[in-house]
């Protein structure tokens, strides 16, 4: 069976092996799985606990023609082993490899991109109507949807219109009772209770429910989806499987397997301990927060563990809430929160804050609640790629009114931040940071620790000033050590208020002006000082590093910063640049 699936080109050619070997494959497919990301790292558990229903939906259903989308789509490993990139699989998510997402622009059999939660039945049922409009009635379109993807409010909204259309639409319910982190609320229960034959959620929607299948039994599979494939659609499949299956330490610790670093290996040395971290900062300090005021409480949409809440949840169980994946509902709970008097802190990702735009301008700032955004993952993350990196906070967040934006250059300014923005009754807050650390020791300092709305000035010089936000300040100062000038280096700390008296002053006395984010540099910090130079009428050069008019690619944190120019030698080529000749 290995040898049919490094000599496997075309899906197609699944449905020449007996159906009797289908075993097999499925115990080489996890097999290989296990091999191949315990050593190069990626998306784990998930994609061992698919494996089965990977295997049963190509050999029954006729991809490209027949389309599977994948919600989320960490877990489509094997299906990017089945369609012709199983010899790639070692170079997953690294820099020039193939995406750990279904993308379209890689292979005709990823249907749709995916990446964030809840978007699988909007796009398969947009798909199969678009089918309908051409006449194409023997085509069959498959969701492939999480259990944990189902708190998402999209899936609801799709659900709704799906039920009573008539489109070919299977929405295949992939149930392991956990995401990233345990499932929470009611569905989690509602799945967990459905039994054959008897009256559900689902069914009162209108849907034909079938289920729950083993969704580790190939052949029972292949007999359940070829009877779907020949009946009446839409319909709801309901199957049960084992995050990590096939992997003793992934069944037993299925949050920490979701994603495998690059060090596991079958027989694994321990790495050496991480430095501390941003996350780690921000659990500490909101349990100190939570002990110091009693209105101190929080909310995250389905990532207590990857954001650092998951310490203030066990030691405060009453104060805060993992609400599932539900960012808009996490955000405008946040807002009734605090118009009761409370202090919300919102743990998200920069990425998923996309998805409670609306609800941070309507239910948050308009009413100037104060509620505390601390914004996780914000810059580039590396090798989960376009859909995960935090490019577009600053950009998005800088037009809205009464919204104080700040970046700390490291966990120690991240907590007096925290600390800081709990004082403010007045106003919400947006703190942004990286995933990971800074590198640099924690030190104790006063809170509030500067006047809100003050940068600070990190390195002073003359000819040419670099204005940073966030941890690429220390990236600044060295680039500006490098560059044996006497580059001054200013950490802005606040997007808004700006800090237009440091302006001002710059303007004044510096020849050039290099601005310096992880961030998209259209609508961020390269736009505030810009316009601001602009009404200074500035006459001097300003230069802008960051995030141009492109979604950055997967690859590592590093290797990203250079391809884009704001590493370290990208600074210190831009120093250069703007010295006069």
């Amino acid at each position: 069976m290995l040898e049919f699936l490094s000599q496997l080109k075309q899906v197609s050619d699944l449905h020449a092996i007996e159906h009797r070997e289908l075993p097999g494959l499925c115990e080489v497919l996890r097999r290989e799985l296990i091999q191949i990301i315990l050593q190069q790292g990626g998306h784990f558990a998930g994609n061992l606990g698919v494996v089965e229903l990977t295997v049963a939906l190509h050999r029954v259903f006729a991809s490209p023609s027949d389309a599977i989308v994948w919600d989320v789509g960490h877990q489509a490993y094997p299906h990017k082993m089945l369609t012709g990139r199983y010899a790639e699989l070692p170079g997953i998510r690294r820099y020039t490899g193939i995406s750990g997402f279904p993308k379209r622009g890689e292979s005709i059999h990823d249907a749709f991109g995916t990446g964030h939660s809840s978007t699988a039945l909007s796009a398969a049922l947009g798909m199969a109507l678009a089918a309908e409009l051409k006449n194409e009635n023997n085509r069959t379109f498959i969701a492939v949807v999480g259990d944990g993807a189902l708190t998402g409010g999209m899936a609801f909204e799709a659900l709704n219109q799906a039920a009573v259309s008539k489109s070919r639409l299977l929405v295949l319910v992939n149930d392991n009772n956990i995401g990233i982190d345990p499932n929470t609320g009611a569905m989690a229960r509602m799945l967990q209770e459905m039994e054959p034959g008897r009256s559900n959620w689902f069914t009162e929607m209108g849907f034909a429910y079938h289920g729950p299948v083993d969704g580790h039994n190939v052949l029972e599979l292949v007999q359940v989806l070829q009877q779907l494939k020949e009946g009446s659609l839409p319909a709801v499949l309901h199957v049960k499987t084992i995050k990590g299956k096939g992997y003793e330490p992934a069944e037993k610790e299925q949050t920490r397997f979701h994603s495998a670093p690059a060090w596991v290996k079958l027989d694994p040395a321990q790495p050496t301990k991480e430095s501390l971290r941003f996350q780690d900062v921000f659990g500490a300090a909101l349990c100190e927060l939570a002990a110091l005021y009693p209105q101190v409480c929080g909310v995250t949409p389905a990532m207590p563990s990857g954001s650092g809440m998951r310490r203030a949840m066990q030691e405060y169980p009453d104060r805060f809430w993992d609400v599932g994946i539900a960012e808009q509902h996490a955000v405008t709970l946040c807002a009734g929160l605090a118009a009761e008097g409370m202090k919300p802190y919102c743990s998200v990702y920069s990425t998923f804050l996309q998805r409670g735009y609306d609800q941070l301008i309507h239910d948050v700032a308009l009413q100037s609640l104060p509620v505390v955004f601390c914004i996780d993952r914000a810059g580039l993350v590396g090798e989960d790629g376009p859909t995960h990196h935090g490019s577009f906070d600053l950009a998005f967040l800088n037009p809205i009114p009464n919204l104080i934006i700040a970046a700390p250059r490291d966990e120690t300014h991240l907590r007096a931040l925290m600390h800081t923005a709990a004082l403010d009754t007045q106003l919400p807050w947006a703190i942004r940071y990286p995933r990971g650390g800074s590198g640099q020791p924690m030190t104790q300092i006063e809170f509030p620790a500067s006047e809100v709305g003050k940068a600070e000035w990190l390195r002073e010089g003359s000819g040419t000033a670099i204005l940073a936000l966030g941890p690429l300040c220390y990236t600044a100062i060295e680039a500006a050590q490098l560059s044996e000038t006497q580059t001054a280096v200013a950490d802005m700390r606040f997007l808004k208020p700006l800090d237009t008296d440091l302006l001002d002053a710059v303007f004044d006395r510096f020849d050039a002006v290099i601005t310096l984010e992880d961030g998209v540099v259209k609508g961020g910090l390269a736009s505030a000082v810009a316009s601001h130079a602009a009404a200074r009428k500035y006459a001097g050069v300003i230069k802008h590093l960051g995030i141009p008019d492109v979604f950055p690619t997967h690859g590592s944190v590093a290797e990203l910063w250079r391809e884009l120019g704001y590493d370290r030698d990208g600074i210190l080529a831009a120093i250069r640049s703007v010295q006069p000749i």
